[in-house]
């Protein structure tokens, strides 16, 4: 309960926080894309994934060696764990307007956010950076040999996130799809053009 209590404490004293979330494959460019609509447009962007890998990178975190494990074989973090970091990054941000950036990544996430938090914010939309799985791969071994740190940057844990992408998180896609909530960006082309495209969703919000 002690969760939930800290969700309520969270959001009664504020206007519902507004919520982008951003989902993609891996190296669709998702936190590029961020990092533009956080200078232009105000939000502040929360990476699921950066969130987790901080966790882990804690000495003394309790699920430091179930995260990195969970991270090395492509597989999902439990939910409990994913929404406690999230939550926690809203409550210390002055901010009302979040980019969630790499979530909800299943169903069991969707329901876990749905269960803790969902009700308490505005869903503005969800961006969908849509990249075909050969330029999604190229992208991160460039980023992984010009020495990112990730672990997952290689190609054996990269074909592994892709089934993972394909088979937990498009299905979440679609299911917002279906309340008219997706705005999808071809997200294959260069920064710049994807870029242009983003801004004609956001300059109105």
């Amino acid at each position: 309960m002690t969760f939930f209590r800290s969700v309520y404490r969270l959001f009664s004293t504020m206007s519902k926080p507004q919520v982008v979330f951003v989902l993609g494959g891996p190296g669709a460019g998702k936190g590029t894309q961020c990092s533009n609509i956080v200078s232009k447009f105000g939000f502040v962007h929360l990476s699921a994934g950066d969130l987790l890998r901080a966790e882990r990178s804690k000495p003394d975190s309790k699920f430091g060696e179930l995260i990195d494990n969970h991270i090395k074989n492509g597989t999902i973090v439990p939910v409990e764990i994913t929404c406690k970091l999230i939550q926690n990054a809203m409550e210390e941000s002055a901010a009302n307007r979040f980019l969630i950036d790499g979530f909800p990544r299943n169903k069991d996430n969707m329901m876990g956010w749905d269960t803790t938090i969902g009700d308490q914010v505005d869903l503005l939309f969800v961006l969908f950076l849509e990249c075909s799985e050969n330029v999604c791969i190229e992208r991160c071994m460039k980023r992984g040999a010009a020495g990112s740190g990730r672990a997952d940057d290689n190609l054996e844990s990269l074909k592994k996130r892709i089934v993972t992408f394909v088979n937990d998180s498009m299905p979440i896609i679609e299911y917002f799809k279906e309340k008219n909530l997706v705005k999808r960006v071809e997200a294959g082309k260069n920064a710049e053009d994807v870029w242009s495209d983003i801004i004609e969703l956001f300059k109105n919000i």
